[in-house]
C-alpha cells in the first residue's frame, strides 16, 4: 500500500488573529492567535489556519492592582499590597499618583475547567480548504489588514487579522497559484480566477497603458521600463516553472520559501522584495578599495570624563569630541542614565540643569495625561474599542516574555514588567496610527533598564521610535530600503561573496531582517546591546553605521558560508545560530575599519556615498576639528526618519500580486537614500 503523500508547506506565518466572542459566558471579545499556511496536499494547493497552543487567553492574563485599569481581566488578589517602589515613582504632581500602583498575579482556572474549555475553543476555529473551493477574498483595513475567505459553497469562515502585517506577502504567494483580480462591484473584494488565465492576464497588464502608464514610462526611460514591464510577464513564468526545474535537477535542495526555517522567530513577518523594487540604476563593478586600515577601540567614557565636558550650569561642552569618545569606547554604566537622554535627543545638548528640570516637569505632566487616557477607559467603553483591546492583548503577551532572564525583569510580581506594559500602552496613546507592533518591546526594554524611571524611559523610547518608525509600519518600507542598501554595500565590499549569496537566492539578505528590525537586540548579550546602541546613537562615523555592522558580521562569516557551500536553508540556520556568540568590540572595530576603507576610496559609487552620508562630510572619530566644528551637532538622520513622501515607495498590486513600480524616481531614491 502506497504511503500517503507528504504535506509540503509553501507559505507559513504566525501571529494571525481571529477576533472571537469568548466562550466563557462573557461579552468581551477575545483574540485567538494562530498560524496561516499555504500547503500542497495530495496534489492540491490548500489554505490552512490553526490556532496556536499559546493563543491569547484573557483568563490567563496578569493581574493588576485594584486601582489600576491596566488590564480589564485582571483582579486584585486578597491580601496583596501594592509595590512600594511603584508608589514612590517620582512625579511632579501628586494627582498622578493614582496611575502608578499595580501588582502582578495569575488568575487561576477552577479545577482545570478553563484549560479544557480554552483548548476546545481553539480547535473550533481551525479550517482548511482547497484553492479550487475559493470564490473570492474580502480585504479590509482597520489600521491593519484582515482577510475574509468566501468559499463557493458559502461555508462561513472567520476573518483573519494581520496585526503585524504580512497580508500582502500571503496574497503575493497565493497569486502564484490563482489569479486575483479586483471586483468591479466592490473595491474590497478580490475575485479568484482559474490558474489558466494568469498568463494572458499578465500580457494584458503589460500592454494596459490606462492602468500602468507604460507609454509614458517608455518615453521617459525606455531601458528600465522595458525590462520592468516584461519582468511582469516573466514573473509568472518564473514562478510557475523555476522550481519544477530546480527540483528535477537538484531534488535534494528544498524550496527556500517553503521549507526554510523562520529566522525571525516571533518578530514581525511578512517581508518580500520583488525584482522591480531593486532598480539597479547604478552598476557597481569590482572596485579596488585599498587596504583596510587598522583601528583601535578605547576604554568607555567614565563619570569623570563626562563631568569634564559639563560646565557649571550643566551645559555639555565640546559635543562632537564627546560623541567621538563615546563612539570609540561607549559609556560606563554609571553615565548611561544621563548620557542616553542627550544621545537620543530627549535633552538638548546646550540645555542647563534648570532647563532640563523644567523640561522633565512638562514631559511628566504630558506623559501621565496620555497614560490616564487608557487607564480611565471603562470596561463598557473597551468593548467598543477593538484597537485598544488588540493592542492591550499583544502588549500583555509580549511583556510577560521580555528579557525574563535579566534581573530587572525576572521573577513574578516584577515591577519592571509593569512599567514596560504601561509605557507601551501609553505609546499607543502617543501614536494612535502605529499603536503597538511586536518588536517594540525589545527596543524599550534596554532603555527602561538604564533609565529606571517611567517618564524618562518613555520619552527616550519615543525618540528611538522616531528613528525606527518605518521598521514597524505594515508596508515595511523602512525594512525594504535597508535591505536594498545593505545589498548595495555588500556588493561593493565583496562582489564574489554577494554573487555567491545571490546564487543561493539570498541576495536580498533576508537573513539580516531581525538584525535590522530591532538593531541586533536578540543577537547580542544584554550588556553588548547597550554598548552597540550608544555607539550607533552618536551618528558616527557615518550615516547608517548599523549597515556596516551587518557587513562586519558577514565579513567574518563569509569564509565558512562559502567553503561549506551553504545553501539557502543553511545560511539562514547559520546566521540564526550566531545569536549570543558575537564579539561586539571586534564587530565595532571591523565596522569602523570598513567605513574608513570605503571613505578613502576615490572611486566610490555615488549611491554608496548617499547611503553612508559621505556627501555631508561626516567627521570621522579621532580627526581634529576646529572650534566651530565642535558646536552642537545632531546625528545624521537615517533614511527612515525622512518625511514619508520623500522615501516611501508608492506600490500598487497587479492581478497576480506582484508589487509594481508606480514612480520611477521614488524607487531610485528608496534605493540610494
Amino acid at each position: 500500500m502506497a504511503a500517503p503523500a507528504a504535506t509540503k508547506i509553501i507559505f507559513e506565518q504566525e501571529g494571525i488573529f481571529i477576533h472571537s466572542s469568548s466562550m466563557r459566558g462573557e461579552d468581551q471579545e477575545s483574540l485567538i492567535s494562530g498560524f496561516l499556511r499555504i500547503v500542497q496536499k495530495d496534489g492540491e494547493i490548500c489554505v490552512e489556519y490553526k490556532p496556536l497552543e499559546d493563543a491569547v487567553d484573557p483568563s490567563n492574563m496578569l493581574c493588576a492592582g485594584k486601582d489600576s485599569s491596566s488590564v480589564v481581566e485582571w483582579t486584585q488578589c486578597p491580601g496583596d499590597r501594592p509595590h512600594r517602589a511603584m508608589e514612590q515613582q517620582q512625579s511632579y504632581e501628586t494627582e498622578w499618583d493614582m496611575v502608578n500602583t499595580v501588582s502582578f498575579k495569575k488568575k487561576p482556572y477552577a479545577n482545570g475547567e478553563g484549560v479544557s474549555n480554552h483548548a476546545q475553543e481553539r480547535g473550533r476555529w481551525a479550517f482548511l480548504f482547497s484553492l479550487a473551493e475559493l470564490r473570492s477574498i474580502r480585504v479590509k483595513r482597520e489600521g491593519w489588514s484582515h482577510l475574509v475567505f468566501c468559499l463557493k459553497d458559502d461555508t462561513p469562515l472567520p476573518a483573519l487579522h494581520f496585526h503585524q502585517g504580512g497580508s500582502e506577502a500571503f496574497l503575493d504567494c497565493l497569486g502564484r497559484y490563482v489569479l486575483l483580480t479586483g471586483s468591479p462591484d466592490d473595491e474590497t473584494t478580490l475575485i479568484v480566477c482559474s490558474h489558466s488565465k494568469a498568463l494572458s492576464q499578465s500580457f494584458e497588464n503589460l500592454l494596459d497603458d490606462a492602468t500602468f502608464g507604460l507609454v509614458q514610462k517608455l518615453r521617459k526611460d525606455p531601458y528600465t521600463t522595458t525590462l520592468g514591464g516584461f519582468a511582469k510577464v516573466t514573473n509568472y513564468i518564473f514562478d510557475a516553472f523555476r522550481w519544477q526545474d530546480l527540483e528535477h535537477h537538484h531534488p535534494q535542495q528544498p524550496r527556500p520559501a517553503e521549507d526554510s526555517p523562520d529566522p525571525l522567530s516571533e518578530v514581525i513577518p511578512g517581508l518580500e522584495i520583488n525584482q522591480q523594487e531593486e532598480p539597479g540604476f547604478e552598476v557597481i563593478t569590482r572596485i579596488d578599495l585599498g587596504r583596510r586600515p587598522d583601528v583601535e577601540r578605547r576604554d568607555p567614557v567614565s563619570a569623570e570624563d563626562w563631568a569634564l565636558h559639563v560646565d557649571s550650569e550643566g551645559r555639555v561642552q565640546e559635543v562632537s569630541h564627546l560623541k567621538s569618545l563615546v563612539f570609540k569606547g561607549g559609556l560606563c554604566h554609571a553615565v548611561r542614565k544621563e548620557a542616553w537622554k542627550f544621545l537620543l535627543g530627549y535633552f538638548p545638548w546646550d540645555s542647563t540643569r534648570d532647563e532640563r528640570k523644567n523640561l522633565q516637569k512638562r514631559k511628566t505632566d504630558e506623559y501621565f495625561k496620555m497614560k490616564l487616557q487608557w487607564k480611565s477607559v471603562s470596561e463598557e467603553q473597551e468593548k467598543r474599542n477593538s484597537r485598544l483591546r488588540d493592542n492591550r492583548s499583544l502588549i500583555e503577551k509580549d511583556v510577560n516574555r521580555t528579557d525574563r532572564t535579566n534581573k530587572f525583569y525576572e521573577g513574578p510580581d516584577n515591577p519592571g514588567l509593569i512599567l514596560l506594559h504601561d509605557i507601551l500602552m501609553t505609546y499607543c496613546m502617543y501614536d494612535f496610527d502605529l499603536g503597538y507592533v511586536q518588536g517594540m518591546n525589545d527596543l524599550l526594554s534596554p532603555i527602561l533598564y538604564v533609565m529606571e524611571n517611567e517618564v524618562d524611559a518613555f520619552w527616550c523610547f519615543v525618540s528611538y521610535m522616531d528613528q525606527m518608525h518605518q521598521n514597524f509600519e505594515e508596508q515595511m518600507q523602512g525594512m525594504k530600503t535597508q535591505l536594498i542598501q545593505l545589498s548595495t554595500l555588500l556588493r561593493l565590499l565583496d562582489l564574489a561573496f554577494w554573487n555567491y549569496l545571490e546564487s543561493q537566492d539570498s541576495g536580498y539578505l533576508y537573513f539580516c531582517f531581525r538584525w535590522l528590525l530591532i538593531r541586533f537586540k536578540r543577537e547580542l548579550s544584554f550588556q553588548d546591546v547597550l554598548r552597540l546602541w550608544e555607539v550607533m546613537w552618536t551618528g558616527l562615523p557615518c550615516q547608517n553605521f548599523h549597515l556596516l555592522v551587518c557587513c562586519a558580521i558577514l565579513d567574518s562569516e563569509k569564509q565558512k558560508i562559502m567553503e561549506e557551500h551553504y545553501g539557502f536553508n543553511e545560511i539562514l540556520k547559520h546566521i540564526n545560530e550566531l545569536s549570543m556568540k558575537l564579539d561586539i568590540e571586534e564587530i565595532l572595530q571591523k565596522a569602523e575599519a570598513i567605513c574608513m576603507q570605503i571613505k578613502s576610496c576615490k572611486d566610490i559609487p555615488h549611491s554608496v556615498s548617499l547611503i553612508l552620508g559621505f556627501d555631508a562630510e561626516t567627521e570621522l572619530p579621532g580627526t581634529e576639528a576646529g572650534e566651530s566644528e565642535r558646536q552642537e551637532q545632531e546625528p545624521p538622520q537615517p533614511p527612515h526618519a525622512l518625511p514619508r513622501q520623500e522615501c516611501v515607495t508608492d506600490l500598487i498590486t497587479n492581478g497576480n500580486g506582484h508589487l509594481r513600480e508606480a514612480a520611477h524616481d521614488v524607487y531610485k531614491l528608496a534605493y540610494i537614500s
